[in-house]
This record gives structure tokens, sequence and C-alpha cells, in this order.
């Protein structure tokens, strides 16, 4: 029996529905398993019958907008390995090339009046569902065309204004062309005078050109903006310019601070869980501030526990300096939040900070899906411990940390103990 390539279809149009459906039954590998006319209905679709393959048009109720696009993001987000076919009117090469460039594989982009020549819809399902993109033949042709354009771009210039387009980074699109980023960023500089004169002069096709990057960056800028709020500090920037990529591991010499407040289980079985979420709430963005303050990295939060870190994702060699300052600074932040909270008759939080200095390997680790940004070695480990060592309102640092900083720095040796999961004893130090 052939494995059949199960498909949802998806636009608010009976008659376009029932054509794409008559095109795919005439194949023995592809079957239509459901249809959807709206947005809502396509998550519902795609989430109860788990298709490998989405066809949609754009435009779909209740706005006719995008729908179709966005929720065909949303699907891939819950199935990752789903294809999507885009069924369009927009003859316009740029657009289709600006979309595919920000999904990458697994989308194709046919012309609505075009999917009954041939095998063209069913291939292109094929192709997809295999993780592969498609591009409509008539959007190819106009692509090779320098007479289509309009303008007075040459080839080279064409290329490089559809990989902008696309969001190439600056030092991607100078790799790629063996130059340096500086050469090309004048590159990208004439290009832009060169489509504004076009414009100027009354060329419709450069004005459209123009708007397109124009709505392309500001795309990419609200992704950036999201994508901020998801990874550390730091770590967006260098996805957005090409500085780092997934499963790369860069060794840096930092300093780890972790927090963790003291009784918080007692807290939490005695305390009405909504009010209790607020109070996280408002601990965790205190916390943030005293990190990013001082110029570290807030890695983690996990439940009441604040994981961060000084020296990454770039590096600096007055990680320690700062890491106490920071710590110094959430202490401070917290026992203003406790007199506001008591005052309202909520539960204060105290807490205990601990402090370790060494090397570690930092990496963005995971998948095209999902990414997260994450220190890994002895040195994070130990900062937990030294946590646990550490009183309400203390800071506990290790003997690596002391020595970075000013020896004038009050501090009080703590008896040297073995602590969980080491071997050798470890010398700690607390903050006087």
């Amino acid at each position: 029996m052939v494995a059949r390539i199960s498909v949802l279809l998806a636009d608010d149009n009976l008659i376009v529905r029932e054509g794409v459906k008559a095109l795919l039954a005439r194949e023995a590998d592809l079957l239509v398993v459901g249809e959807a006319e709206e947005y809502d209905e396509v998550i519902e679709a795609a989430e109860r019958l788990r298709p490998e393959v989405l066809v949609t048009d754009i435009r779909m109720p209740p706005t006719l907008q995008q729908e179709g696009i966005e929720a065909a993001r949303e699907v891939r987000l819950r199935q990752p390995g789903m294809g999507v076919v885009i069924l369009s009117q927009h003859t316009d090469p740029a657009f289709a090339i600006t979309l595919l460039g920000e999904e990458g594989a697994g989308w194709g982009y046919l012309l609505k009046d075009r999917v009954a020549y041939g095998d063209q819809l069913a291939d292109a399902v094929r192709r997809v569902a295999t993780g592969r993109s498609v591009l409509d033949p008539a959007i190819v042709s106009a692509l090779e065309s320098p007479a289509a354009n309009g303008t007075r771009l040459d080839q080279s210039e064409r290329e490089l204004l559809h990989l902008m387009a696309q969001g190439t980074p600056l030092k991607a699109l100078a790799a790629a062309r063996g130059t340096t980023p500086a050469a090309m960023a004048d590159d990208v500089e004439h290009l832009f005078l060169k489509l504004a004169q076009d414009a100027s002069a009354g060329a419709e096709d450069a004005l459209r050109l123009l708007r397109l990057l124009h709505q392309s960056i500001v795309e990419r800028e609200e992704q950036g903006e999201v994508l901020s709020r998801l990874l550390p500090g730091g770590v967006a920037d260098l996805l957005r310019t090409g500085g780092a990529r997934i499963g790369e591991t860069k060794k840096l010499v930092v300093t780890v601070l972790m927090s963790d407040v003291r009784g918080y289980c007692g807290i939490a079985e005695s305390s009405d869980p909504a009010l209790l979420a607020g109070q996280l709430n408002e601990h965790r963005a205190a916390m943030s501030e005293a990190v990013s303050g001082h110029e570290g990295t807030v890695m983690q939060f996990a439940g009441d526990a604040v994981l961060a870190v000084f020296g990454a994702p770039e590096p600096r060699d007055d990680h320690a300096p700062r890491a106490l300052g920071s710590a110094k600074a959430m202490q401070t932040r917290q026992a203003e939040l406790n007199e506001r909270w008591r005052a309202n008759g909520l539960p204060l939080f105290e807490l205990g900070i601990g402090l370790s200095t060494g090397e570690v390997a930092a990496a963005l680790l995971g998948s095209n899906e999902r990414v997260e940004y994450s220190i890994v070695g002895d040195t994070v480990n130990l900062a937990h411990r030294l946590q646990t060592k550490a009183a309400a309102g203390e800071i506990v640092m290790s003997q690596a940390t002391k020595l970075l900083l000013p020896s004038s720095l009050e501090m009080v040796r703590l008896p040297t103990d073995v602590v969980k999961g080491r071997q050798n004893r470890v010398l700690a130090y607390r903050v006087g």
C-alpha cells in the first residue's frame, strides 16, 4: 500500500477548496484529511488531525489580512516538521522571496491561478513534506528577467536586494560575497541610494522595492523585540548579527551569581497562589534590574531562584566586581519590596546569594524551533552550593571571586568545608 501524505486545506472560498481537493485527489500518495475556513479552524484542525502539510490561502477571516500565514506560523511552532504551501495572488517576486526567506525550509509559494498547471501543486506538497522549499516557476522567471524589475539594478544588486529583504545579517552578506563587513555596508548604502534616485525619477518599481525593504526591516525589528524578551540580554543581538550559532560553544572566565529565597516552600504552603504569583513577578523584575544594572545576564528564573552570569555572552575583565555589586543591589531591592509587602500584610522574601568565579562553556543549545543560552561547568555548580551556605540577607563567594575584588573589602572567612558533589574542600567568604 502506498504511504500517503496527509494534507489540511485552508481557504475561505468553498470553490477554491473543492478545486484544490480535486487536484490532490488525483494523486495516489496524497490524502486531504480536513478543511478549514478561518484562523481558529486552522489551529483546531491542525491540532486534531496532525497533517503533514498545510495548504493555505494568505487571507482568510476574520480580518482577511494575513491570517493564513499567521495560522501556518502558529501551527509550525506546535508541529515543527509540518510543511506549508501558500497559495497567493501576489505575483511580486520580492514578496515571495521575503516570505520564504523569513520562514526557511518546508515552505512553498504558488500562484493561485497556476495551481492547476500540470503536477505543480502535488509536487509542491511532496517537496515541503520532506523539508524542502518551493517557489512558483512564474516567480522564478520574473526574478531571472532583468527587464521585469524596471530599475537600473544589475544582477548582483538584485541578488543583494533579495538577501536584504530576507533579513540576512551584514556579516553573512559579506561572507557570502567574499568581502569585509565595511565594504558590504558601502554596497548596501549604494544600493539604497540607487533605489532612491530611481524612485525620485518616477520608477514605480524602485519605490515598491523601497517600501518592501522598509516593511521587512520593521518586521525584523518587531521580531527582535520578541527575541530579546525570550533570550538573555546580549544573546538576541548576537543571533541577529550572525555572531552566534546554535551548538557553537565558547569558553569564558565568568562570575556566576545564584540567589534563592529562604523558606520559600513554607511561604508557598501558607500563601494565596494568586498573591504569591504577583510577589514572584515583582521579585523577578527587581532582581533582573539589579543584574542588568551591573551589565550582567539573567540566565534563568527557576521558581524563586535566579541564575545570572557576568562576563557572558561578551567577555569582560571586571565580571567579579560587577557580580558583587549586583548581589548587593539585589539585597537592597528586595529589602525595599519587603517594606511595601509588610505594609500590605504579605510574606517577606529573604535572599541568600552565592558567587563563584571560573571557566564555563557558554553555548546556544537547542534547535531552529527552540533555543536557549546556557553556561555549563563546575563554576555554575559551585555558585549553587555556596548559595546554600548564605543565610538570609547574606552573600557568600568563592576564593577565586575574592581574589578579583579589592583587598580592602571586608569579608569573613568561613570554615573550610566539603560541599555536596565535590571531593575537595571549598574555601569560601561571607561579605562583612
